[in-house]
Order: structure tokens, then sequence, then C-alpha cells
């Protein structure tokens, strides 16, 4: 079993380069704006350049305009789509890229339903549901609520850190996890020391599920 790992809200060359020198498989760059973490098509295409191989680069869109979104396709060298609005799987598909699709969890949430809705995604990001807010919250929600089977692969997001991934992983399984506050010093800017010691979390834990 092995755990990918996301680092995401990356807006600095230093960050993407730190993240992926720890290990991480992907980050991830927001193009929503009204999110401290967002980044301007310039920035993210420098923030690609800079990244060894085999690190993928996740783009982040809430509810945008298809024709923003091509706009940053056309400018970066996105590998996947996350959608973390209300988008629909018709949306979603059009642009003939790999997706994500990012689900807020809470009670009453039908999540083998939006499996369903959204199967030809290549996996859930499940992330707290915080009212008026699509993400980045840096809150857990109750894992409970995850079904045992999920048809799709699933990407945990949501309140991680150092302190609680390795019990995440434990008791949910995920295909990844996906971190952005959890490895911050201020919005938008990563601390390389917790960065690291997340993915070591990540790293020791799937060791200890090996055995």
């Amino acid at each position: 079993m092995v755990t990918r790992i996301k680092i995401c809200g990356i807006t600095r060359v230093e960050d993407a380069l730190s993240a992926a020198s720890s290990g991480a498989d992907a980050i991830g760059l927001v193009f929503y704006q009204r999110s401290p973490r967002h980044v301007s098509i310039v920035q993210a295409r420098q923030l690609a350049d800079a990244l060894p191989p085999f690190v993928s680069v996740v783009g982040l869109f809430v509810n945008a305009e298809a024709a923003f979104v091509r706009e940053v396709l056309e400018g970066v060298p996105l590998d996947i789509l996350q959608f973390h609005g209300d988008e629909s799987p018709e949306y979603c598909a059009q642009f003939n890229k790999p997706y994500l699709k990012a689900i807020r969890v809470k009670a009453r949430v039908d999540l083998l339903q939006c499996a369903s809705d959204f199967r030809c995604a290549r996996g859930l990001l499940l992330d707290a549901h915080v009212e008026g807010i699509p993400g980045g919250t840096g809150t857990a929600f109750d894992w409970t609520l995850i079904p045992k089977h999920l048809p799709l692969p699933v990407i945990l997001s949501g309140g991680l850190d150092v302190k609680n991934v390795a019990a995440a992983i434990k008791q949910v399984r995920p295909y990844a996890v996906d971190v952005s506050s959890g490895v911050e010093a201020s919005k938008g800017i990563k601390d390389a020391a917790k960065v690291a010691a997340f993915i070591k979390e990540v790293k020791d834990v799937d060791i200890q599920l090996s055995r």
C-alpha cells in the first residue's frame, strides 16, 4: 500500500521544489480568485516549469467559466483538473482531461451516489463541509461518513496535518491524502519542515500497514 501525497495551495517556486524533494506526488495550484492561495496563469506556469519529472500538477477550479479553464490549460501544463464547486459531470468531462471531483462531506451526502454521478472522474476528493467556503478551511470531517467500498479512489482532504494523518490513513485507507493549511507558515506560504514531517508520517504509516 502506497498512499499518494498532494501538497495543495502552492504559490512559490521554493515551496514547489521543497514539496517535490520531500517526496510529494503532486502539487495543487488554485485558480480561484477568492482564495488566499490563488495563483495567476503566469505564476502557475513558473511553478509547473520548475518541477522535476514525475510530480503531477493539479489545477483547482471553483465554478469557473469553461473559457477560463481552457485559457489556463493553454498556458499551464496541468496533468489533472480538480473541481471544487457545483460543477456537473458533463461540465467536468468537457475538457478531455483527467479530473477529480471534490465533495464537501456532511451527514446525508450520499457519496455512493456522487461516485455514480461522477463515474468518469479519476477519484473523489473528500473535504469538510463548511457553509459558504468551497475548501481550504483546515477543518476535518467525520471520516466514518465515508463508505468502506467507494467505487472510485478516495483522496482524503480537510484538516489533515502531521498529528492526525496517520490515524486518517489507518481508518480510511485512502488512495491519496491532500494537505494545504496543515503544512503552512501562513496562508499560501508552506513551511518546509512541516511538509517534510507530513510526508514522512504518511510514508511511515504505509510501512506499518504493510507489515
